[in-house]
This record gives C-alpha cells, sequence and structure tokens, in this order.
C-alpha cells in the first residue's frame, strides 16, 4: 500500500492551515456573540454528554467578554421537544469546587440562555439565522460567529449542510464551525464520498471532526509530554531503544442492543479506524519544534499517516463473543441459521516505514466482552541490562534490570482514574503543576506487572470530560485536536484492504469475560499476528460448514498449459515467495548471482512486504533487481513502480545498492525523450550483466485489458522484433511508459505471473479460451522459449 498517493495534500494542507489561522486570530481579536445550535439536541449524546459540555464552556467563557446564546434542535415538535430538552438541562452540574449558590446562579443563567428550535425544512433554518440576527442587534451586540454541532447519524449531513450553508451562515465579519461526530465513512471509498459532498458546502477550515478519545486528558497530553521532556525522550523514543507499542482499549460491556450499528461497523471500524490509530499518531509522529501550532502538528501527523506500512490479511487477528450472532439474530430478526461474521476483537500489528520506527511493533487491541474496562497506551523500552546482584536487591530509582515503560493510562481499570506512568529507572518526568499531581501510594496495587512504586505516577488535578476538553478546543480553534480530511482519507486509505481481505474471515469464538481465559492471547512472527492457543471446537455453535481459508489447500492444475498454482491470497503469496527464494538459491549456486525483473502495481506489494519481512535466508547480496516496466515519471514520484518497490521491499532488506537497476526514465530533466536513448540503456545494461540477457526470473502481472508488463493490446510496440526494451503508450495515465519487450520477457529462465483479486475473473475466463494472440491480449504471447512459464492466481481471480 503506498500512502503517496494523496494527490495535492500538501498543498491542501497548507491552504487549510493558513485559512484557519486567520478565522482563528479573528476569533480572539474580536470579542461578541456566539450562537451554539446543537443538532440532535434530544438525543443520548446529547443528554450524556454535550449539554455537559457546553455548560462547561460557558463556565470557562462566559467572564471573557464573549455572551452566549445556546440553541437546542431537532426534527421533534417545539413542544414536546423543548420538554425532552429541559429534561436533559436539569442533570447539569458544576466543578465540586464551586459555591452551591454560585452554581445554580450560573445553571439559572444557562437556561435562560437555552432554548429549542425544530429545524426540519429550508424555513426553519432561515427562521433560526433571524432569531438570531434579532437577538444581536436587540441586544447591542456584534456577531463573532456560530458553532454547528451535529450530534445526528452521517446520513443527513448533507441535507442539514446544505440548509446551513444556504440559508444559516452568519454575516460578513463572524466565522462558521461545524462540528461533525464519526463515523466517518464505511471505508476509503464512501469517506471520499461524504469528504466531498460536505466540502460543497463548507470549507476545511470550518469543519471539525470530533473524535471524542483526542478529548481525554491523558491522550490530549501525549504530545505536551513529549515536549516537556524532550530532553529525556530524544535519545530513547526511536527504534534502537522501543521494544513495543501497545495501543489498548478493552471493554466489558457487549453489543447489546446496538447490533444494528455493529453489523455495519465492527470492531475495527468502531475503534481502531479511528481512537486507536489517531493515538498511534500521537506516539509516532515526529515532534514539531512548536506544538502550539496547529499547521505543523497536522502536518507531522499527515507524515506519519504516510510511513505506515500497508496491512494484509496476517496483520489482524479476529474474534466475536459467543451470544453476539444469538442477538443479531434477536434485535434484527435474522433466521435461526443466520452466523454473523462481525469481529467483536481485533489485535492488529503495524508497523511504520521509517527511521526512527523501523522494525518496532506496534499494536493495536479492542474489544467488547473482555475481562476489564481498561484503555492505555505503553511504550516498552528494550532491557539490554544484566545485574550481578539478587533481584531482591534492585532497587526501583536505578536499577536497569527492572522493566523500563511508560504509560498513558486513559482510565478505568485497577487504577481507576486517568494517569501517566513512567518507570522510576527511566526518568522523572515533567508535567505542569497546575493541572497534574502526584499519585498517592496505594499499597498492594500492581500495575503491568510492578507494583505502583515502581513509577512516578501522576494525575489530573481535575478530572474532565473528553467532550468538555473538545468543546473548549472548538471554541478557541485548535484544529490539531480534530480530524482533517486529508488525515480522515489517509486513516481509510491504510485500513480499507484490511477490512476487505478479512470480510469472509470466520472470527474466533470467546465465551465472554474471566472465562476467555488465554484464548483471544495472540504473538507476532515474522511479521504475521497469531492465536496462541488453538481454538475449542465446543465454541463454534453452527459454524461447522463454513469454509475456512485453512480449509483450502494450495490448488496445482494447468492453465494455457502451463503450471497453475491457486490459493487463498496469504497463501498464494507465501507460496510465490518460497519459489523466488527457491529459484534463487538454485540460481546463486549455479552461476554466483540471481537476476529478477518485478512487475510494478498493487498486486506485487503483499509478495514485497513477504519477502522483505518472513524470507531472511534470500541471497540479497548476490541478487539482481530490475524492472519489467516503468511509468514515465520522477523515480520519486508516488506513481513510480520503483517508489513502490523502494517503499515495500528495498529499504526493508540488504541489498548492495550497485545490484539495483531502476529504469533510466527521467534523462537531462525531461522524461521518456526519445533522443535521451533511455530504453536503449537499459537494453545495453542488460545486455551487458545478464548473460544471453535471459532473467533467471520474470515476475508479471495480468491486467482485466490483458495487458502486461508496460504492454498493451491494440499496439504493436514491444510485442515482437529485436528490441529489448521499449517506450510504450497507455491508455490510462501516465499515459508514457518504459517496458521489457515481449521477446526479452520470452528469453526468461522462468516467468511468474501474479493474478489476484474478483475484477480479475473475466479476463482469467476469456484468456484461458484464447490462443496466441498478443495483439488483442499481449498476455497470450507471454511463453519462454527455453524457460519455464507459471501462473499464480488466488481463488478469486481463478475461480470468482
Amino acid at each position: 500500500m503506498n500512502h503517496n498517493r494523496l494527490p495535492g495534500a500538501w498543498k491542501m494542507l497548507t491552504v487549510a492551515a493558513c485559512l484557519a489561522l486567520l478565522g482563528c486570530l479573528q476569533a480572539h481579536e474580536l470579542q461578541g456573540h456566539i450562537s451554539i445550535i446543537l443538532l440532535g439536541a434530544t438525543g443520548d449524546l446529547a443528554k450524556k454528554y454535550l449539554w455537559q459540555g457546553l455548560f462547561q464552556l460557558y463556565l470557562d467563557e462566559a467572564g471573557n467578554g464573549h455572551s452566549f446564546s445556546f440553541h437546542g434542535a431537532a426534527l421533534t415538535p417545539p413542544q414536546q421537544g423543548q420538554g425532552l430538552m429541559s429534561k436533559a438541562l436539569e442533570s447539569l452540574s458544576c466543578p465540586k469546587d464551586m459555591v452551591p449558590s454560585h452554581c445554580a446562579e450560573l445553571k439559572e443563567k444557562f437556561l435562560q440562555l437555552s432554548q429549542y428550535h425544530q429545524l426540519k425544512t429550508a424555513e426553519d433554518y432561515e427562521a433560526l439565522s433571524r432569531h438570531i440576527e434579532a437577538h444581536v442587534q436587540q441586544e447591542g451586540l456584534r456577531e463573532a460567529g456560530r458553532i454547528f454541532y451535529f450530534s445526528v447519524p452521517p446520513f443527513a449531513y448533507a441535507s442539514i449542510a446544505g440548509h446551513i450553508n444556504n440559508s444559516c451562515r452568519p454575516g460578513p465579519g463572524a466565522w462558521l464551525r461545524v462540528v461533525l461526530e464519526k463515523p466517518f465513512g464505511h471505508d476509503h471509498r464512501s469517506a471520499q464520498q461524504l469528504a466531498s459532498e460536505l466540502g460543497n458546502f463548507f470549507q476545511e477550515e470550518e469543519m471539525f471532526r470530533v473524535d471524542h478519545y483526542l478529548g481525554k486528558q491523558t491522550v490530549a497530553q501525549i504530545l505536551p509530554f513529549r515536549d516537556q521532556n524532550r530532553q529525556a525522550l530524544d535519545g530513547l523514543w526511536n527504534r534502537h531503544h522501543v521494544e513495543r507499542v501497545e495501543v489498548i482499549m478493552k471493554e466489558t460491556v457487549d453489543a447489546e442492543g446496538r447490533t444494528s450499528f455493529y453489523e455495519e461497523y465492527g470492531v475495527i471500524r468502531d475503534t481502531l479506524q479511528n481512537h486507536l490509530t489517531e493515538i498511534l499518531m500521537l506516539v509516532a509522529m515526529e515532534l514539531p519544534g512548536d506544538i502550539s501550532s496547529s499547521a505543523a502538528v497536522l502536518e507531522h501527523k499527515l507524515q506519519a499517516f504516510r510511513a505506515l506500512r500497508g496491512l494484509r490479511r496476517g496483520s489482524a487477528v479476529l474474534g466475536q463473543y459467543q451470544n453476539y450472532s444469538a442477538q443479531v439474530r434477536q434485535e434484527l430478526q435474522k433466521p435461526g441459521s443466520f452466523h454473523s461474521l462481525t469481529p467483536t476483537f481485533a489485535g492488529v500489528l503495524v508497523h511504520l516505514d521509517n527511521l526512527r520506527w523501523e522494525g518496532v511493533p506496534f499494536i493495536l487491541t479492542s474489544g467488547k466482552a473482555l475481562d476489564e474496562r481498561v484503555g492505555y497506551v505503553r511504550v516498552v523500552f528494550k532491557n539490554r541490562a544484566y545485574c550481578a546482584q539478587s533481584e531482591g536487591q534492585w532497587a526501583s530509582e536505578w536499577s536497569r534490570c527492572l522493566p523500563q515503560q511508560i504509560v498513558f493510562y486513559l482510565g478505568h481499570g485497577e487504577l481507576g482514574h486517568p494517569a501517566i506512568l513512567v518507570s522510576r529507572n527511566l526518568f522523572r518526568p515533567s508535567l505542569p503543576s497546575q493541572s497534574w499531581r502526584e499519585v498517592e501510594e496505594r499499597p498492594g496495587l500492581r500495575l503491568f506487572g510492578r507494583p505502583l512504586s515502581d513509577y512516578y505516577a501522576f494525575r489530573p488535578v481535575q478530572e474532565r470530560d473528553a467532550y468538555s476538553v473538545l468543546l473548549s478546543h472548538i471554541f478557541h480553534c485548535r484544529k490539531e485536536s480534530f480530524i482533517t480530511t486529508e488525515n480522515l482519507l489517509a486513516s481509510w486509505v491504510f485500513w480499507t484492504p484490511l477490512l476487505d481481505s478479512v470480510a469472509r474471515e470466520v472470527p474466533r469464538i470467546y465465551p465472554g469475560g474471566s472465562e476467555n481465559g488465554r484464548l483471544l492471547d495472540f504473538e507476532f512472527i515474522g511479521g504475521q499476528l497469531s492465536f496462541t492457543q488453538e481454538q475449542p471446537e465446543q465454541l463454534i455453535p453452527g459454524l461447522g460448514a463454513s469454509p475456512r481459508p485453512s480449509d483450502f489447500q494450495v490448488l496445482r492444475t494447468q492453465y494455457r498449459e502451463s503450471p497453475l498454482i491457486s490459493a487463498w491470497p496469504e497463501e498464494l503469496i507465501s507460496k510465490l515467495a518460497s519459489d523466488i527464494e527457491a529459484t534463487a538459491h538454485q540460481a546463486v549456486r549455479r552461476f554466483g548471482k540471481f537476476h529478477l525483473a518485478l512487475s510494478g502495481g498493487s498486486s506485487p506489494i503483499a509478495l514485497f512486504q513477504q519477502l522483505a519481512t518472513g524470507h531472511f535466508g534470500f541471497p540479497w547480496v548476490h541478487t539482481h533487481l530490475w524492472l519489467v516496466d516503468e511509468r514515465c515519471v520522477p523515480l520519486s514520484d508516488p506513481d513510480s513502480n520503483f517508489q513502490g518497490l523502494q517503499a515495500h521491499l528495498l529499504q526493508h532488506i540488504r541489498v548492495p545498492y550497485y545490484n539495483i537497476h531502476p529504469m533510466p526514465v527521467h534523462l537531462h530533466q525531461r522524461l521518456c525523450a526519445q533522443e535521451d536513448e533511455g530504453a536503449q540503456a537499459y537494453a545495453s545494461e542488460i545486455s551487458a550483466l545478464v548473460a544471453n540477457s535471459s532473467f533467471d526470473l520474470v515476475l508479471l502481472g495480468m491486467g482485466i485489458d490483458g495487458h502486461t508488463a508496460s504492454l498493451f493490446p491494440q499496439s504493436p510496440t514491444g510485442l515482437e522484433g529485436e528490441q529489448l526494451v521499449v517506450l510504450t503508450e497507455s491508455p490510462s495515465r501516465p499515459h508514457q511508459r518504459m517496458s521489457l519487450s515481449l521477446p526479452l520477457i520470452n528469453r526468461a529462465k522462468k516467468v511468474a505471473v501474479l493474478v489476484m483479486g474478483r475484477m480479475k475473473r473475466e479476463i482469467t475466463m476469456l484468456v484461458s479460451r484464447v490462443g496466441h494472440q498478443p495483439k488483442k491480449w499481449p498476455i497470450s504471447g507471454v511463453l519462454p522459449r527455453s524457460g519455464q512459464l507459471a501462473w499464480y492466481m488466488d481463488y478469486e481471480a481463478f475461480l470468482g
């Protein structure tokens, strides 16, 4: 997965950041009246968190020169809606240290400033806008801005956004902020569509996408903690010292009452794609020089997203609590034979491909019906010490033999409150004394294998709800606490391939709670996760007939009179990688070197990752790497095949740089110019280094139009003749390509054709029936003159 494919992301981010900064400066310089409109004012989220958060905002800001009005809105008729809203407002509370009489006075003022509106039609929004304008004029105020909080389902966003844009924007000189709640799409495509719809009505700087985990006090403190402890952390916060990072969110409750939502989203979309990924970014991103700069924080976060290594099916383990399918059948009126494949537990192994974090496993885990409710980020450091004295003599303040870890404890669990824990044998952390204080001694309490006394432990002086924190950040225009469009889409680019690959996988069934035992324990070996304990058969009622990938062996047969290997994607990639390594060893034994020509595109990415992470005995030092084809773009361009090879293979292996042979598409500051003779130069290099210009192995793919390499239908270029390397034209952008010719490919000792995905099923069927017709279907011309041809197809491409 190439995360550099975010067109114009940097430009958009810079423009949006500048506009946001301008809007925020205006907000701070010009005080005035602010109208806050809560859409969905009678819903659960509003009743539980949002009204209390708005009241806290009023308590914090009412004396700072601004005036406020609060407008609850919903589809409910006025009388009924006012009653429901009034009931929600009854539960408002003040900070514990506030005098009760003062609290009652402020609460009464807040209630007077709050009123209900039915917002259903364009006329309703126009009436609301007139009401706000009339109030501002009547009171002799200046309107500073309006905040619209969308506490409504995403399907209603576009309609409401249109009404606001057309009828309810504030006048010139006042700002608009719209606050959006997740889910922000179901996958990359739907997220893109939703972002596009909202972009028709709002500027990027006007949108604040909420992930409430970013408002949790410990999460909000991660960047300040790293900043305030730079001196101690600069040498530690990297792959040389960090053993692993765990980002964990466990729940004891199940999905009862929410199965309609959960059936659509599941645990990965519900928590990992958003909450845990955002926390991961705060831990992994490069620390800006100024963490108070929203633009710098967002820019560095986007860089971290771009460094994420693509996920594959082996990156995750999935589970489902035993009673979930029964709950779905009852709540959604499913037949008795129905068994859901929706995971309620997931563990995912994530890597970042950059100098700071290369090789460090980040473990993201979340689930329902588990043994405890707790959330934390745990950074575990490598322990290289040996202590000659017995363990009883180790002192927590200085002994290097004790575990070294930093924990951002989100709350609940054994500790019961948010906290930051730092092993005493690391360093004494610096935290702001006005907002964080040391935790009192609690004899007998052990956390992460050590007594609490082994840590410097700090907790917030005053605990605040996440929504109160985020509403304050919205008011003060702190954009770094929210999800930008670029970061949202980057996250979905990262997660969507995994979601697609596990969509049909049967999750492990677990009983729930303390009865889970070791059933959900997992381990990571060679870049893959697997459960450590076998699944007891009695826990899978009714799923016995459901096929699992492991039930299918690698299928061997014939295709176009050549050997065909077919399997599920993971097994297929594993088989192909093993075959390539075996061919490499054989070539090195016979000739002292191995010449491998690789195609680009998306299909080989999983193969590159498998070779990089699972084949440590591969003779890379004796391997020459060539490209089968290349797009006529600079080699650093995200569309470059060489860039994909670099990102997913080259940077993870030790191959001599003089054994790497990119195609010379960029010469004399020109791309694939005939007069630069780049194709001839590559042909000459092949002739000079590869005996008889016969590669030991050529890896090809097959396009849905039957093209292979960059040899396309209805184009004779490269299909015959003496040229070894040719310039061709592609029907898709970028149009100019450089490619090995079909005669050169057919000189190879071995050719492997990798075909994956349901989209390839139709061309697979077609090519199986045609003869040698390379002008119509270039792939049909692939037949090594004195070598071997083998087809590698996953089940979806071969069987549909």
